[in-house]
C-alpha cells in the first residue's frame, strides 16, 4: 500500500511513519499541499492522509481540489488527520469528500482501523489493516 501523508509538521509525519512501517506500507510526505498535490498528479497512491490546518491551503480546499479532478484520482480515499476540536468537525470533513476523520495526536489502531474500513470498502485488505 503506496500513502501520502500531506503534512506540516516533520515529527507528526515521523510518528505515522513509523507506524506504517509496521504494517508494511509504504508512506511518501508532502510538507505543503501544494505539493502534495503535485504529488498526485505525478504518482499513484492509494490513499491520502491530509492535515486539517497547513499554511497557504487548508485540507478543505486539499480535498476540494482533489474531488475536482476528472481523473480516476478523483475518488482517492482521503483521511483527515488534525487537531482541532471542533464539534462538528468530522461532519464537516464528511461533506467536503472526507472518507475518514482521526484526531491527533493519531493511535496506531485508530489508523490501522480507518485504513481498514476504507479497505473494506474497496473490496481489498492486504496488509495488517
Amino acid at each position: 500500500m503506496n500513502i501520502l501523508y500531506i503534512e506540516d509538521d516533520a515529527m507528526n509525519r515521523r510518528v505515522v511513519r513509523d507506524m506504517l512501517d509496521v504494517a508494511g506500507a509504504t508512506m511518501t510526505e508532502a510538507d505543503l499541499a501544494i505539493e502534495g498535490l503535485r504529488r498526485i498528479d505525478d504518482e499513484s497512491f492509494d490513499l491520502v492522509l491530509l492535515d486539517l490546518r497547513m499554511p497557504g491551503m487548508d485540507g478543505f480546499e486539499t480535498i476540494a481540489r482533489i474531488r475536482a479532478r476528472t481523473d480516476a484520482k478523483r475518488t482517492l480515499p482521503v483521511i483527515i488527520v488534525t487537531a482541532d476540536t471542533a464539534v462538528d468537525l468530522t461532519e464537516r470533513c464528511i461533506a467536503a469528500g472526507a472518507d475518514e476523520v482521526l484526531f491527533k495526536p493519531v493511535a496506531m489502531d485508530a489508523l490501522f482501523d480507518a485504513i481498514g474500513r476504507i479497505l473494506a470498502r474497496s473490496g481489498g485488505a492486504d496488509l495488517l489493516f
